[in-house]
């Protein structure tokens, strides 16, 4: 038996997805930008698609930007923005759990010459708004915080945040890779100048992602060529299925957030309470998405419990990082020491996973951590 609980590296494809995705293969297969007849039919639902995308989270549809996913809507998101900020404003605020290619783009701007600031998160991964206010000034062109962090679930405070940069001045991007379609999200009332979200956290498919821009918003291009989307700002040919994935799969998630996230609460409350103490859940319990569980168990050695547990699909951490060995720099910005960071599990649920696959994955998990504990007793 195999059970997957890895949804924060991606979720599964929900059957209404593969249904909207399907003519655009096959029968609407012309490139979306040709002047005719079946360009026009392959294009067609690329502005459905912007509806469905922009309308979960209250944003003008001409403001959603079809990207590769996450990673391209974050790089164009910092680089985009910082290259276009007005004269005097060169600096960049962000915070220490971020994803790596968010914080990779940071530095990135720093080497060109921008100045950066990398907040810190308290014991619970929040940060403090607090820390926020101390760190803006008018050299300020943008901020940019992780609605729902991809390791440790935390939700962080975004209209706080959002109108703390608006009055300072500074635009406001948020990494929403995990948070949209999953938890409530209004651009204006959070006061979100960005948003980057992708398809393939939300039961869409791999390849397709979006950048939220509010109109007035002024982005340098990161890509240059035919300049497709949005007078410009991104180009490369449109994929009408990938694009059609990602629409249904926003639409299908508006109706059912509140049923998905008390199906996720309902396994996290299952699987926390089935799991061997001692151990420490990583990130706060009080603000954060159900669907994810971090969690440490101090006397464990963390590789030897991955490849015991080869049955489950899990990880130790994000998966960008995983694959090459890394340990994570979001449980080190918690303050967890090298050791027990190896030894924490990251776990997600979500959509169609059973009861059945929580207390299978829990009992395989005390198996694995009792026979530890057994040997070195």
């Amino acid at each position: 038996m195999s059970i997957y609980l890895d949804y924060q590296a991606s979720t599964p494809v929900d059957p209404g997805v593969l249904n909207a995705m399907q003519p655009y293969w096959e029968t609407y297969f012309a490139n979306p930008h040709s002047d005719h007849r079946a360009g026009w039919q392959a294009g067609a639902i690329i502005d459905v698609a912007r509806n469905q995308v922009a309308g979960l989270i209250g944003a003008a549809s001409e403001g959603c930007i079809f990207t590769s996913g996450a990673t391209e809507a974050n790089n164009l998101a910092l680089k985009g923005a910082m290259q276009a900020a007005p004269a005097g404003r060169n600096r960049l605020v962000t915070v220490a759990t971020e994803h790596s290619c968010v914080l990779e783009s940071a530095h990135w701007l720093k080497r060109q010459g921008y100045e950066l600031t990398v907040l810190p998160v308290d014991a619970g991964g929040l940060l403090s708004l607090d820390a926020l206010g101390a760190a803006l000034g008018d050299d300020v062109a943008l901020v940019s915080v992780m609605a729902v962090n991809n390791e440790i679930g935390v939700i962080q405070p975004l209209q706080a945040i959002g109108a703390r940069a608006r009055a300072a001045g500074a635009l406001f991007h948020t990494d929403a890779a995990q948070g949209f379609g999953k938890i409530p999200l209004d651009v204006e009332a959070m006061h979100i100048d960005l948003m980057s979200v992708s398809g393939h956290k939300i039961y869409g498919p791999k390849g397709i992602g979006a950048l939220i821009v509010r109109p007035g918003v002024t982005l340098s291009p990161q890509m240059h060529g035919g300049g497709q989307e949005g007078d410009g700002l991104r180009s490369g040919t449109l994929a009408p299925a990938l694009i059609a994935g990602l629409g249904k799969a926003a639409e299908i998630s508006s109706g059912r957030m509140r049923e998905d996230a008390e199906h996720a609460e309902k396994m996290w409350n299952i699987m926390t309470s089935l799991l061997p103490h001692p151990h420490r859940i990583n990130g706060s319990v009080a603000s954060r998405w159900h669907g994810n569980l971090n969690i440490a168990f101090a006397d464990i050695d963390g590789a030897r419990l991955i490849a015991d547990l080869r049955r489950l699909s899990i990880s130790s951490g994000a998966a960008c990082a995983s694959a090459k060995g890394r340990t994570s720099h979001v449980l080190e910005a918690l303050g967890l020491s090298g050791p027990l960071a190896k030894a924490s599990l990251r776990m997600g649920w979500g959509r169609f996973t059973t009861q059945a696959d929580i207390e299978g994955a829990a009992a395989m998990i005390n198996d694995a951590i009792e026979a530890q504990r057994r040997a070195a007793a």
